[in-house]
């Protein structure tokens, strides 16, 4: 099949090569002309895994281009996905404009009948508005059919998670479209659910509202066990143990980030407010999780009665191990609260970005973890990195100022900080001590 990706952003550029992968023909299209370039060069972006092999294959197969060029892309292709982004607003609403400005540029180069795929996350309604825009330029119902298809990704495992995914959603109601569609995604191991697109457009959110929600239910449960002297390791694994609710997004810490949760939570809520329709159990999830980001800056408070100068060292930047996205990882919260607070920030992630050091541009990055803690008077565990989980922490001891260690994802045992010369060690939920 010809196949138009519009945006080739994280979820356009996943879609488009797990198609090309099968042997369809894709042009995608950006406004980034940097990017273009280094994406018909065989170069990623992003990091994700297997992408950028995939890319290399897929250019040397020729099943793969990228283009400024809309309106050519548009005319040689019968599926367009319309990937762009959709920012949230000041008012937690979705910012659909971009979705807008791509519908406006696809109906005036339609020439024959095209199925066109929403694959950006947006409320619901957004598919009859892509509709009324598509009939106000001109066009009729025998032009084209509009198909509400949302991505459900995890960045890290987002090339297999479309590969081999749980489900796929097609929300629309034309059978010829949906017959297209089918014949699509026929060679990819996943289950095909077939519905109205405002259903569709809804799953994406309920979906991610409900993981969050376990996110922020675990965490007061562990903020709970630190006060009653409970381990939250084993009530997590208890409750796992049950069919009904799963081991799934019960690792207690110091809350969830990326590009996907925050955002669809705080858009659920401002869909439910504009129907007048409460969120009462999502707007507490929210409130949880921005409590619990900064939980590590109120325990080095509580140790320390003044941070002005101390050297404080974060080890782990991105919002979880896999990826290189810093995009609402509770890291940036908890260096942000530490400067005001007068604090020195030392830093160590191998995935660490240009796009944290334009942040952050004076505090300093490291090389190794033992750089890092060079006089340090506490580390803050913010990424659950492989190398953190067998760090020598006797050596780390001997070379900080005052061995405090805040464990923001419950990856060291408690036991052996203290064998290992900490002071001062906290977890969430899993147990603490401070000899001072």
């Amino acid at each position: 099949m010809k196949i138009c990706v519009v945006g080739v952003g994280y979820v356009g550029l996943v879609a488009a090569l797990s198609f090309a992968k099968y042997n369809n023909d894709i042009i995608c299209v950006d406004k980034d002309i940097n990017k273009i370039k280094q994406l018909n060069n065989g170069i990623i972006p992003i990091f994700e895994e297997g992408l950028e092999e995939l890319l290399n294959t897929c250019i040397k197969n020729k099943k793969i281009s990228f283009t400024q060029d809309l309106d050519v892309a548009i005319k040689k292709s019968e599926i367009i996905f319309i990937a762009v982004g959709t920012p949230t607003n000041d008012d937690w609403s979705v910012d659909i404009s971009q979705v807008i400005h791509v519908a406006n540029e696809i109906s005036k180069a339609i020439n024959k009948y095209k199925v066109v795929v929403i694959k950006s996350t947006v409320p619901v309604g957004t598919n009859d508005k892509i509709k009324k825009i598509f009939l106000n330029n001109g066009l009729n119902d025998k032009h084209f059919d509009i198909v509400s298809n949302p991505e459900f990704l995890r960045e890290g495992k987002a090339l297999n998670d479309f590969l081999n995914g749980d489900r796929m959603v097609l929300g629309c109601e034309s059978k010829r479209a949906l017959k297209i569609l089918e014949k699509l995604y026929r060679p990819f191991n996943t289950k095909l659910i077939f519905t109205t697109p405002q259903t569709a457009e809804l799953i994406k959110y309920a979906s991610n509202a409900f993981l969050a929600t376990k996110i922020s239910f675990i965490n007061e449960i562990a903020n709970l066990c630190s006060k009653v002297n409970a381990n939250i390791e084993t009530i997590s694994y208890a409750l796992g143990l049950d069919n009904r609710i799963s081991a799934e997004f019960l690792k207690a810490g110091i809350g969830y980030g990326g590009s996907c949760f925050p955002k669809d939570t705080k858009a659920l809520v401002s869909i439910g407010k504009e129907y007048n329709s409460s969120f009462n159990i999502i707007e507490s999830t929210i409130e949880v999780n921005e409590n619990q980001r900064l939980l590590p800056v109120k325990l080095v408070c509580e140790h320390y009665n003044d941070l002005n100068g101390k050297i404080i060292s974060i080890f782990g930047l991105t919002f979880k191990p896999g990826t290189d996205d810093i995009r609402e990882a509770p890291s940036l919260y908890i260096i942000n609260e530490l400067l005001k607070k007068g604090a020195k920030i030392k830093c160590y992630d191998p995935m660490v970005s240009n796009e944290i050091k334009n942040i952050y541009p004076d505090i300093i990055y490291c090389n190794n973890i033992y750089e890092t803690v060079d006089n340090s008077s506490c580390i803050i565990i913010c990424t659950e990195l492989m190398e953190f989980y067998n760090m020598n922490l006797k050596e780390l001891a001997k070379i900080m100022n005052y061995p405090m260690l805040i464990d923001g994802r419950n990856i060291i045992d408690m036991e052996k900080a203290k064998k290992s010369g900490f002071q001062c060690y906290y977890s969430i939920g899993n147990g603490s001590y401070d000899n001072n």
